[in-house]
This record gives structure tokens, C-alpha cells and sequence, in this order.
């Protein structure tokens, strides 16, 4: 399972970290350096630690310091502390974390958790020099922060390195704060790029095995130029511990973050307006696309630049911005990393061919903008049972929206019965699911449904592709029509 750890606290502070293990030399690998000296001495000046004060409402007392697990003092000052405790009233919380300067005015990066929620910054150097530090931005979705010190004069700073350019196997080094131990060196290799973890839209982390522990969250990932190619983030960890699994946010993704901080102390991404999902082998099949590859429009928000560029749901985006769309989770972060307003092109698969369109993007940040709703079209409520699906239909109307939620919005027909032995059930479709469109055409009925499944049997497919919506949310479906 993969784990955000708390980081090296004192009282209640919390920060999370990323934790690896040092890199198993093989034999078809280049031989390793003779030392990483003099690589970290040019870097080690420009990582700073990053402590963060913050006041909490109840729970107070006197901060405990944390010690690494074992710790002969670790059991003796938790009891200490717990009797000196008062029940409740505001203390003060301190967390510890790492971070690097990129500009010798004073620019410092690190991870948003690290600083999320303090009351105060403070940074500390190579020099055990100390300064306060200024929140200039951060984002929640990438776990980027950037703070300005001001020095009294200019800082040792690290150059921001291309991520895309870093290979599996190359060696790194990631320097950072482990238990409040400042300056400590570690060395593994990149384990694996583009790693998706679940963390936010935009994952793409690089998988490293240099060894880092709490306290080290927010310190860079450097690779044998002096470059910084990531920001050291999460952990893979079954138990809390580091099993050898680390993973950091490429430059890749953060610099473009960094840049829209430093000027504008917000992000500004690209909004397309779309609710897609993964082009499956079957749903590739149903559409006549050579393999599954692109982006799957499931919805298109009403109003929104999607919707005004002429893209629809069932539409299989391929390219943006001239740039292919090999799986799904990669549009979300093409579109996030174009410019707010920029007229882009995109080439979509749309019955069989393909079909460039011109979109002009919105700004995700306002993607909030209410749009107006328009009216639900009348429907009848007349039912028909399919036998090449297992399933029994109804149109929409007012006692069959209020026996199963269906809010007025909704368009389609209904589900009312699933035959558990169907080929319905086994794509794990329920009473109340709406059928909103059969092979990527409207329907309105259930003889609209009966009609076009009725007209792919004839044409000799094997299968029919569904959208439906289920609770508010549209998915499509590949389902066999073939008899059990």
C-alpha cells in the first residue's frame, strides 16, 4: 500500500515524507561511482531544513521530541510528557521537513505538507544560519510549495534538471533532514518514471530506492550533473518503515508548478471540460479503433470549452496539442500544463475516423462557473425486456424518477430488473442504472434500446456500447449481446 508518513514531529505537527533504501548493485548494471563526494559537496549548501510552527486548539502541553524507533530516551520522555499534559488549550506544534534553494535571492521549494497549516516558517542552512521564510504559493495537487527568505547576501542554489531526460538504473542521490538530522547524504538509482500512486490527477512520479527517511519530505532528488530532477514525496510501505520503495515529483510536472507560483502565487492550468475514463480492449473493439489507446469522453460539461470546441461524449481523444494521448491519466496533465486561453488542437476518434477540433481552453481554477441547466425533454415510461442483454427497461417518468433518485436532469431509460444469469450482471449493471445512449446514439425509450441492440445483432456484432449513469456519474460499457 503505498503511505504518506508523519514526518519528525515535535507536540502534534505532522508532515508527510517519502522513505527508500539504498540501491542493490547488479551485474548488468554500470559499475557505481568510486564516491559521491564531490557531487555532494556542490549540493549539499543549497538544502535547507525546513521547520514549521503551528497552534493547535486542544491536546496541549509541553512539545516532546521524537526519536528514531528504539530510542532508549523515546519511552522515558513520552512519559514524562504525557503526565506534564493538561487535558486541553492551545499548544503549539512543531514539524520538521527539508527543502532546496533555486535562487540565490532567497527562492526555496518544497513539499506542500511540509508547510500546510503553519503558523510560522523557519529555514535553516548548511551554516546553522536561520531565517524566516514567506509562503509565496503552494498546490495541493502536485505537493509543491515555494518560500522566499531574504538573505544578506546570495544563497547556494541547485539548477532544475529535465526529469524526462533521467533513465532507469541511473544513480541519485537525495540529501534532506531525517530525524531532524540535517545535511545527510543517501545514494540508489531511479527504480522506475511514471509512476502512478493515487495521490492526485497528475501522477507521475519517479520510483527511487536512495535511502530517505521522516523528516527528509521536500528535499531534492539529484541526479550526477548537480541537477535537481525531483521532489521527494511518498513512501510504498506495508508497515511505516522503508521497504526500499520512494517515490518523487518529477521536474517535469513541478516546474511548470514552480514557475506559476513564483509569479502569479497560484496555479493557473489548462480546463478542457471533460469526465473521461480508460479505453478498455472491448470498448477499442466496439468502436473500430486499431488498439485501446486515447482517452474515452464519457461527459461533457455543459458551457464548457470542450463542449464549445465540438468535442462529444464517446469521442476517443488520441492527441492534444499535436501531443499523442497513449493512456488516459496522461490528458489530465496535458491539458493542466497548457496555457489558460490558448486555442489547441485536438484529434479525436468519432465513428470510425478520425477528427481534429480546435478548443480553446478554460482555467481549471473557475471551472466552478455555474452554467444553466436546461430542461428535461418529456419521456415515456413504456418498459420492454431484452434477452440479448438480461435486463428489463423503462422510459423516465415522475414515478419512476422517484422510485429510483433520478434527478430531473437525467435523459435515457431506466433499468428496472437485471437477470443475474446476463450479460448485463456481469458487466455489474443495476436497477436504477439510466441507459443514456446505445453505440454512441441518444435513446429515449426502451424501444429506442430494443431497436439499436436489435440492429447490432443484425449487423453481426457481438457486443453494444453503453452509456450509462449511475448516482450522476456517466461510464460506458461494452456488453455482449451474444446468447450465454
Amino acid at each position: 500500500m503505498i503511505s504518506f508518513l508523519p514526518g519528525r514531529a515535535l507536540g502534534a505537527g505532522l508532515a508527510l515524507v517519502l522513505v527508500v533504501a539504498a540501491a542493490v548493485p547488479s551485474a548488468f548494471a554500470r559499475s557505481a561511482p568510486e564516491s559521491f563526494a564531490d557531487l555532494a559537496e556542490q549540493t549539499l549548501p543549497a538544502v535547507v531544513n525546513i521547520s514549521t510552527t503551528q497552534t493547535r486548539e486542544s491536546g496541549s502541553g509541553p512539545d516532546r521530541p521524537q526519536f528514531p524507533p528504539g530510542s532508549p530516551f523515546e519511552e522515558f520522555f513520552k512519559d514524562f510528557f504525557d503526565r506534564q499534559r493538561p487535558d486541553n488549550g492551545p499548544r503549539r506544534a512543531t514539524s520538521l521537513g527539508s527543502g532546496f534553494v533555486v535562487d540565490p535571492d532567497g527562492i526555496i521549494i518544497t513539499n506542500n505538507h511540509v508547510i500546510d497549516g503553519a503558523d510560522e516558517i523557519l529555514v535553516r542552512f548548511q551554516d546553522d544560519t536561520t531565517l524566516p521564510a514567506e509562503l509565496i504559493g503552494r498546490d495541493e495537487k502536485t505537493d509543491v510549495a515555494v518560500l522566499r527568505v531574504k538573505p544578506e547576501k546570495p544563497l547556494p542554489s541547485l539548477p532544475i534538471g529535465d526529469s524526462s531526460k533521467a533513465r532507469v538504473g541511473d544513480w541519485v542521490i537525495a540529501i534532506g533532514n531525517p530525524f531532524g538530522l540535517g545535511g545527510s547524504v543517501t545514494a540508489g538509482i531511479i527504480s522506475a518514471r511514471q509512476r502512478d500512486i493515487n495521490s492526485g490527477p497528475y501522477d507521475a512520479f519517479i520510483q527511487t530506492d536512495a535511502a530517505i527517511n521522516k523528516g527528509n519530505s521536500g528535499g531534492p532528488l539529484i541526479n550526477m550533473d548537480g541537477k535537481v530532477i525531483g521532489i521527494n514525496t511518498a513512501i510504498y510501505s506495508p508497515s511505516g518503515g522503508s521497504v526500499g520503495i520512494g517515490f518523487a515529483v518529477p521536474t517535469s510536472i513541478a516546474q511548470n508548478v514552480i514557475s506559476q507560483l513564483r509569479e502569479f502565487g497560484e496555479t493557473r492550468r489548462g480546463w478542457l471540460g471533460v469526465h473521461i475514463q480508460t479505453v478498455t480492449e472491448e470498448i477499442a473493439q466496439s468502436l473500430d479503433l486499431d488498439e485501446a489507446r486515447g482517452a474515452l469522453v464519457a461527459n461533457v460539461t455543459e458551457g464548457g470549452p470542450a463542449e464549445k470546441g465540438g468535442i462529444r461524449a464517446g469521442d476517443v481523444i488520441l492527441e492534444f496539442d499535436s501531443k499523442p494521448v497513449e493512456k488516459m491519466r496522461a490528458l489530465p496533465r496535458l491539458v493542466a500544463e497548457t496555457p489558460v486561453g490558448k486555442k489547441t488542437e485536438v484529434l479525436v476518434w468519432r465513428k470510425g475516423k478520425e477528427e481534429t477540433l480546435t478548443v480553446s481552453l478554460g482555467r481549471l481554477e473557475t471551472q466552478e462557473a455555474k452554467t444553466a441547466q436546461k430542461a428535461p425533454e418529456k419521456q415515456m415510461s413504456g418498459s420492454a425486456s431484452l434477452d440479448e442483454l438480461g435486463i428489463t427497461l423503462s422510459g423516465l417518468d415522475d414515478a419512476v424518477r422517484q422510485q429510483y433518485e433520478i434527478p430531473e436532469g437525467v435523459k435515457g431509460v431506466v433499468i428496472t430488473k437485471v437477470d443475474p444469469d446476463g450479460n448485463a450482471a456481469e458487466k455489474q449493471l443495476r436497477p436504477g442504472d439510466v441507459i443514456v445512449e446505445v453505440n454512441q446514439d441518444s435513446v429515449a425509450s426502451a424501444g429506442d434500446v430494443a431497436a439499436k441492440v436489435a440492429s447490432a445483432v443484425g449487423s453481426g456484432k457481438e457486443s453494444v456500447l453503453l452509456l450509462v449513469n449511475r448516482g450522476g456519474e456517466r461510464r460506458f460499457v461494452v456488453v455482449s449481446v451474444k446468447a450465454g
